[in-house]
């Protein structure tokens, strides 16, 4: 089940709402990538705390107009399909650079600049997940693959 303002870890109940919405955010795309809940939440922890620290005021007028659906998107892929987790993960061109993708996800679990970037994301994913990553060329066409 995705975490929620209602329903998030007992450790993030003393995290400011702003810092604790980001944490939920963060948690649950992770979740959706494979990782596991005991790993996700100190990560997630950490690296809102960090995002709330460096974010603008626009940044956080965004999270803060964010809706719970929005913070538990992520999570439907995973939640309600957990054959996706089996899934490969693919690295394919994208109108602003490089996608991670898991397959037959709805919607890429992260976008990059350069592709070495994207393919060191697979990789994690797929290592966690015990599955493969396929990397694709801007034409679409299989460069390579590996599995985990």
């Amino acid at each position: 089940m995705p975490w929620s303002m209602n329903n998030y870890p007992s450790s993030w109940k003393n995290l400011k709402d702003l810092v604790r919405k980001k944490a939920i955010d963060i948690g649950n795309a992770m979740l959706t990538d494979g990782y596991k809940e005991e790993d996700v939440i100190p990560i997630a922890t950490e690296q809102a705390k960090k995002w709330y620290e460096d974010a603008s005021k626009e940044e956080k007028q965004e999270l803060e107009n964010k809706s719970t659906q929005d913070l538990t998107s992520h999570s439907k892929n995973s939640s309600s399909n957990p054959e996706l987790n089996e899934k490969g993960v693919h690295v394919v061109s994208h109108d602003s650079g490089w996608a991670v993708r898991s397959s037959d996800a709805s919607r890429a679990s992260g976008i990059f600049d350069k592709k070495n970037e994207a393919i060191e994301r697979a990789k994690e994913i797929a290592k966690n997940k015990g599955t493969s990553v396929v990397i694709h060329k801007r034409d679409g066409s299989i460069q390579q693959s590996y599995s985990y």
